[in-house]
């Protein structure tokens, strides 16, 4: 097989495989959420493989294949906020991950053009390589920072998985920029990209495409709870309800599981099967909820600030008890706080 056919095939591959995700994914009401990030990632990253050919009967012409080059240039940032949200279902890109993201969409479009002829190849592409730089540390330490917490242990091993594909895939791509620069593309080069980007829109694949559940004839009987479950069940109750450990902030997933007295896995098993939260930071939050409910309905709390609840709800700051409210309860505090009646107030936790 020639080079060429070998190149238009693994990029044709690879935008078909991309754009079929996307369109199941947004099919799924499972993965509706997720489609929001992935559609626009597939679509730049389409873009991209329809133009990354150093040989130029190869490409996309006419107005598509101007609309492929535009997108292309804004894969990185859909990419990033895609890989943010797979790995945290309360993900939106607000303060300065969306600022980042928004500087990434206007340097972007300077450099094609699109806000003038002025900036157009400017040099507007290093200082995108920079921001990149920035956009995949960010994204590596918060994968990190937040993989103890992680308590669904297949997402928890892939987040390590997509470190070690973005570093290397991305990594080799920015230095190759810097040692041979940006214009520099053989062949051989682009078709290792495409062929790597084929393999991650399979990997996605396989990973976020719901499995169908097995038909059920008649429902299982309940497993009988084991003692060491009980008791472990119990020593959850007490932490929550007695000790309050939820309204110390700085709390960590390592230090619960000291407190708790059991194995990490068993601990992650317990609150994730039992209690159904998928990160230890959203149990958390939901004990916060409950304390700060009952503190907004306590009548001699009503002339307390909100930023007083917060920090007594062991919330580190008012920003972050306003969005795991709003998460939990569907409305902000202030709104639960100007209920009428306590009637109309959902029972505290």
């Amino acid at each position: 097989m020639e080079l060429s056919q070998l190149d238009v095939i693994t990029r044709v591959a690879g935008a078909t495989l991309l754009l079929a995700l996307a369109a199941l994914l947004a099919r799924d009401p499972r993965t509706r959420r997720l489609a929001a990030y992935f559609a626009p990632m597939a679509l730049c990253l389409a873009g991209f493989l329809a133009g990354n050919t150093p040989e130029p009967a190869l490409r996309l012409g006419g107005p598509l294949g101007h609309a492929a080059v535009l997108a292309a240039g804004y894969a990185a940032v859909f990419l990033w906020w895609f890989c943010l949200a797979s790995f945290d279902p309360t993900f939106r890109p607000r303060g300065g991950v969306l600022a980042v993201g928004l500087a990434w969409l206007i340097i972007a479009s300077a450099d094609r053009g699109l806000l003038g002829p002025a900036l157009e190849g400017k040099g507007l592409s290093w200082a995108l390589i920079g921001l990149g730089l920035c956009m995949i540390g960010y994204l590596f330490w918060r994968l990190v920072r937040d993989r103890a917490g992680d308590l669904v242990d297949e997402r928890r091993r892939a987040r390590i998985l997509v470190v070690v594909l973005l570093a290397g895939q991305l990594g080799a791509d920015f230095l190759v920029d810097l040692a041979m620069g940006l214009d520099w593309g053989p062949q051989g080069f682009t078709i290792v990209q495409n062929t790597a980007l084929l393999a991650f829109a399979a990997w996605l694949a396989l990973r976020l495409l719901p499995v169908p559940a097995p038909a059920v004839i008649a429902a299982p009987a309940p497993l009988p709870v084991r003692g060491e479950e009980v008791r472990l069940t119990e020593r959850l109750r007490v932490l929550v309800e007695v000790e309050k450990v939820h309204l110390e902030p700085d709390l960590t997933f390592a230090d619960f599981v000291r407190r708790m007295g059991a194995p990490e896995r068993t601990v992650r098993q317990l609150i994730n099967h039992r209690l159904g939260h998928d990160h230890f930071r959203a149990f958390l939050n939901a004990c916060r909820v409950a304390e700060a409910r009952r503190l907004l309905a306590d009548p001699a709390r009503a002339g307390d600030k909100l930023i007083a609840i917060a920090l007594d709800s062991g919330f580190a700051s008012l920003a972050s008890f306003n969005r795991a409210f709003q998460a939990v309860e569907g409305r902000p505090p202030s709104a639960f706080r100007s209920l009428p009646t306590p009637e109309e107030r959902p029972a505290a936790f």
